[in-house]
This record gives structure tokens, C-alpha cells and sequence, in this order.
């Protein structure tokens, strides 16, 4: 394991709330993370204290091995694009990428030009004037062309169309090819990210309830498509995830996996197998989760 991120019993309250509740894990190097969870579920919090714009009430948070906060040597390394992310009131995107290029030793000015005429970012006009999705873009920019060796998105496609949203993913896993580094994904459209993941952490209620490769977790179910009555029959007594028809076919994602045995009855029943999608997990595990804890209040 080559740790760039160590986190400890973190925990972040708030008066009498747990926006993080003693959460521990790693992020690797080189390696692009998905952290996932719903509206409120400590994403921003976490990563807040991981880049030293937030404080932890307890536990630990090593980046490079050391405290990140007021700490130069560490924050050099890193970049957080946030939703929420303020300039000044006269700054124009010339101005922020001006900045960025003297903050970050690895900014590639070609890169960024490039990204600035792709996603067709007005250069002169005063950053509070543009438009949620120019805003969005000015931050997806910096974190692509800073090639920081952490990198943090947090939800960045706010505001971008679907075009946008697809030249972001697309430069980002192509940037990241030519020069690994670690990004940590924060948002919502699971299935549009599905494909750059490689690990996935979940947060849910201020608790991490999972934390595996993303192999592993899609390996957790399977999915089958096919005639509807033999699609059904296979999947009888099982933990149905998902089930979509039309007409006689059906599409069922379920949990477990199928024994050599099913396989072959699969093929020899003329049903298919098919990729499952990575937020039919997500979302249902957070349903249990969430399930999980209400039965837990009730017996208190």
C-alpha cells in the first residue's frame, strides 16, 4: 500500500450534530477515488478538513504523512474544486487562472488554454458574472490543468451541460493517463462517473459503509437480462436490486453472484449477462443503511 491520505476516528460536530462520526480510511496514490453518498452526508465536510479549510473535533487526518493545516509543503500538493468556491469581487477567470498558475508547481498553461477554449469560458467577464455552468468550468479547469499530485472534485459538474460534463470526464481520465495522480470524485451522477472509478468510498449518516475497489463492488450483485418468466424463475428468493420490462424482456439486477451451475443454465436459457450499474449498489446500500439506523433509534 502507498498511503497518501490516512484518516483516524475523524470526527466533525456541530452543536449536536454528527456531520462525521469517527470515520477511518486511506487513499492511495495514483488512483481515482469515487466518494459517494447523499445530500448532507459528510463529503464536503471530510474533504474540507482534508485539505485544512475545516477542523476536526477529534481524530486524525495525515496528508504526505504530515498535519495539513497551515502546513505550505503540504497544500502546495493539493487542489479542492468546490461548488462553493469564492474570488474576489473583480476577479475575472484570466485572473483565477492567473493565480492558479503561480500556486500549483505542475500547472500546464497549454492544457489550460486548450480547456478554456473547449469549454468556451469568457475570459474578461467578471467571475460573478458568468453563469453557473462558466463557474463550474473555471474550477474543473484549475483542477485538471494543476495536475496536482491530490486532487479534489466536489460535485464540479454543477451547472454544466451534458456536453461540458462529458469534455470534463473525458480530459480528466485522459490528463490522468498521460500523469497519474490521485483524484477523490464527489457527486451524485454515480452512473456518469461509473467509468473513471476505481475505488469507491460511501458515506452515509457521517459513517463510511463502504470502502472496496470498484470491481469488488459490482462483483456484490449480478444482472440479467432476458425473457421476463425465466429472468423471474432464476431470480426467485433472491434480493432483487432492480427490475426494469419491456414487453416479455426483463432487465433484474439482484445480490449474490451465480454459481458455475446458474451460469451455464443462463447461457443454455438463452438470458444474458450484463454490467451492473454501479448507483443500483450504491443507492441500495445506503437504503439499507439508512433502514439500518431507523430500526436502531425505534429500539432506543
Amino acid at each position: 500500500m502507498d498511503s497518501v491520505i490516512q484518516v483516524r476516528d475523524l470526527t466533525k460536530t456541530y452543536k449536536n450534530t454528527s456531520a462525521l462520526d469517527g470515520i477511518s480510511f486511506d487513499i492511495e496514490r495514483n488512483t481515482i477515488y469515487g466518494l459517494l453518498g447523499r445530500n448532507g452526508a459528510g463529503k464536503t465536510t471530510a474533504m474540507s478538513i482534508l485539505t485544512a479549510q475545516n477542523f476536526a473535533t477529534s481524530g486524525s487526518v495525515r496528508v504526505f504523512g504530515e498535519d495539513p493545516y497551515e502546513n505550505p509543503r503540504v497544500l502546495s500538493r493539493l487542489c479542492f474544486v468546490r461548488e462553493s468556491q469564492k474570488y474576489p469581487d473583480e476577479a475575472t477567470a484570466r485572473t483565477a487562472f492567473r493565480s492558479a498558475a503561480m500556486f500549483f508547481p505542475n500547472w500546464d498553461q497549454e492544457l489550460c488554454e486548450r480547456l478554456i477554449g473547449e469549454f468556451q469560458v469568457p475570459l474578461k467577464t467578471v467571475i460573478k458574472k458568468l453563469s453557473r455552468g462558466q463557474l463550474s468550468a473555471v474550477g474543473v479547469i484549475i483542477g485538471i490543468a494543476s495536475r496536482a499530485e491530490i486532487t479534489f472534485f466536489d460535485e464540479p459538474y454543477l451547472g454544466l451541460d451534458a456536453v461540458a460534463r462529458q469534455i470534463f470526464y473525458d480530459r480528466l481520465l485522459e490528463d490522468y493517463a498521460e500523469h497519474p495522480r490521485t483524484v477523490i470524485l464527489s457527486s451524485h451522477l454515480i452512473d456518469e462517473i461509473s467509468h473513471l472509478i476505481e475505488h469507491v468510498i460511501v458515506i452515509d449518516g457521517g459513517r463510511i459503509i463502504m470502502d472496496q475497489s470498484a470491481e469488488e463492488t459490482r462483483d456484490q450483485a449480478t444482472n440479467v437480462v432476458g425473457d421476463a418468466e425465466t429472468v423471474d424463475a432464476l431470480v426467485a428468493g433472491r434480493e432483487v436490486l432492480h427490475r426494469e420490462s419491456l414487453g416479455r424482456v426483463a432487465s433484474v439486477t439482484f445480490l449474490g453472484t451465480l454459481t458455475p451451475d446458474e451460469r451455464r443454465r443462463v447461457e443454455a436459457s438463452g438470458l444474458e449477462l450484463a454490467p451492473v450499474p454501479l448507483q443500483q449498489l450504491i443507492v441500495r446500500l445506503t437504503q439499507h443503511h439508512q433502514n439500518a439506523n431507523d430500526t436502531e433509534g425505534a429500539l432506543r
